[in-house]
Formats: C-alpha cells, structure tokens, sequence
C-alpha cells in the first residue's frame, strides 16, 4: 500500500487494497473527536465529542466535523503512518482489515461517510469517495 500511494496511482492503490491488508483505527473509549462505527452493525458513539462506544468491542474509530452526520474514514499503509497523525495519542490501537472487511464495512455504513484518506499525515496523502472505493473493491 505504502508504494501504491507513493506513486499517486490510483489503480495501484485499488490492487493493493484488493490484495493485501490496510491499516484501520480502532476506536478506544475515550479517544477524542472520533465516532465509532462497527463493521457488523451501525454502532453510534455515545457522544459526537468522547468516542466512547456502545455495542462491539471492535470499532471503526471514524472522524467528523461540527455541525454534520457525515463521517470521514482514514486508513493508512501502516501502523506509523497512523501514529503520524495521532503523535500524542497514548493508546493508539489499530485493526487491519482486507478487502472484504473493507468492503463490508463500507457497504453497511455508506450513507454516513462521505469521504475516504489514505495516510492523511502524508507524505503520499490521497482521497477517495466511499462509493468509488467500494467500486474498486468489487
């Protein structure tokens, strides 16, 4: 994944998706400024601002902006690149999903997320919408 999006290339990065693992985060209880969506089930956060999560102990820990119900999906090429984005996050804890947990997740929870990142703290940051990620997973 890493090398796909090194090269900016799209259908590179779809392979790699389709082929290999791509780090999720999870959502801890308390982490701040996330939401928490389980693959299985739309599971909400408790609150828009704590993260803390009802329902399975595994959850999506997505990320949002004031005042919306949409949802942003970061995934990352590596446990690093997360913790590029969280420096300070003490209990950073991440899933790794394949293509067809990826694409569960996505199919159950499309209607809230309106945009995907790849290692959004770079150096090889890209974007995606939910609907054309799922095109390529497919």
């Amino acid at each position: 994944m890493e090398l796909a999006l090194a090269s900016q290339d799209v259908a590179a990065v779809a392979f790699a998706l389709r082929h290999d693992v791509v780090v999720v985060p999870k959502l801890v209880a308390g982490a701040e400024g996330a939401q928490g969506a389980d693959a299985g089930a739309a599971g909400d956060a408790a609150d828009a601002g704590d993260g803390e999560a009802f329902g399975a102990a595994e959850q999506v820990r997505v990320f949002g902006r004031e005042n919306t119900d949409k949802r942003i999906l970061l995934l990352f090429s590596s446990d690093d690149a997360y913790a590029a984005m969280v420096p300070n996050d003490t209990n950073r804890q991440v899933m790794l999903y394949d293509s067809s947990a990826l694409r569960a997740f996505l199919e159950v929870h499309l209607d809230v997320l309106e945009q995907v990142f790849f290692d959004i703290a770079g150096p090889h940051t890209m974007a995606a919408t939910p609907e054309d990620l799922l095109k390529a997973l497919r």
